[in-house]
């Protein structure tokens, strides 16, 4: 409250302790007389004996202490007193009745927004099919997708800007609740005339001796720490050179000899002129996703959300959750 204005309960017009300060049924007496211009009418429409309406909308112009209506034996007309009366509150029921159907269809889901934080590429894989299908089951809920790397879209999350981000890993995140959906096996993007283009698949110590190329953007910095936790010993540290482009630069660079770089297997669905992925195939290199979201968000939509991620993981390939 600012202090300029009292609170709603100490308004001049004030509501009574137990309510309303009327039946809102007779609202629906009053209108419905008003378009029928007889109590009998009003009733049959209503689905009502003729003499409740009469006595809920006698009662509700003693309560107002006015007389809506003019009573006569072919049936009832609006006084100029009604006539006010249905001319100001029937704008005021339209808005209610606006706002509370905006405020059913954000709790069905019919509307609203979930902001997601994305690691990794849309183009394909499990990702690209929730955001897809989520799409066409609620063309209503808005989502507002971002790119960004893991400590930014943690704090976001936990800065409430927003829902739920989709982060490589399974571990807990403290605050957050964290829940694998998929997971995704690690592919090699090389030059289609590079040595190793051949092969149909890969390990990594076929890979000690080649030069990794990254992004400083994100997930550059996370892929950079994969390529030295799968190839580091204690002789050997993997010779990678860190560039600031984009991640779409980059898969050009490396289509024309730069280097070569890990990616997640929804890359597999882009084509780059004289680019290819070799997948590698050690059980390490098979990458989990999760989402992460804060337990207290409030927003229906997000719930909506994950519940329908939940069922399209269920239905998924065993490969993709293994």
């Amino acid at each position: 409250m600012d202090g300029t204005n009292p609170p709603l309960w100490e308004r001049p017009v004030r509501w009574q302790a137990e309510g309303l300060p009327f039946d809102m049924r007779a609202l629906r007496y009053v209108l419905a007389a008003a378009e029928q211009m007889s109590f009998s009418g009003a009733a049959s429409a209503l689905g009502m004996k003729a003499s409740s309406v009469s006595r809920g909308v006698r009662d509700f112009e003693d309560e107002l202490g006015i007389s809506l209506f003019e009573r006569t034996t072919s049936g009832v007309r609006l006084t100029d007193a009604g006539s006010r009366f249905l001319h100001d509150i029937i704008p005021v029921l339209q808005m209610a009745e606006a706002v509370l159907q905006r405020a059913s269809a954000a709790g069905r889901v019919e509307e609203g927004t979930v902001r997601i934080g994305i690691i990794t590429t849309l183009a394909g894989g499990f990702l690209r099919e929730l955001i897809t299908s989520y799409r066409h089951r609620h063309p209503g809920v808005k989502l507002d997708i971002q790119d960004g790397g893991r400590r930014e879209h943690l704090r976001a999350i936990r800065a409430r800007q927003i829902d739920i981000a989709f982060l490589t890993g399974n571990v807990p995140v403290a605050g957050c609740d964290v829940e694998e959906f998929w997971r995704e096996r690690v592919h090699v993007a090389m030059a289609v005339n590079h040595p190793l283009a051949s092969s149909n698949a890969l390990d990594w110590p076929q890979l000690h001796d080649e030069r990794f190329i990254v992004s400083t953007m994100e997930p550059g910095p996370e892929v950079q720490d994969y390529i030295v936790r799968r190839v580091a010993d204690y002789s050997t540290y993997p010779n990678v050179t860190a560039r600031h482009v984009t991640v779409e630069t980059l898969m050009h660079m490396v289509a024309i000899g730069e280097g070569i770089t890990p990616v997640s297997e929804g890359w597999a669905s882009m084509v780059y002129p004289d680019l290819v992925l070799r997948p590698l195939t050690a059980a390490e290199d098979i990458v989990p996703f999760s989402a992460v979201w804060s337990p207290s968000s409030d927003n229906p939509a997000l719930r909506r959300f994950l519940s329908f991620a939940r069922d399209l993981a269920a239905r998924q390939p065993a490969r993709r959750r293994q």
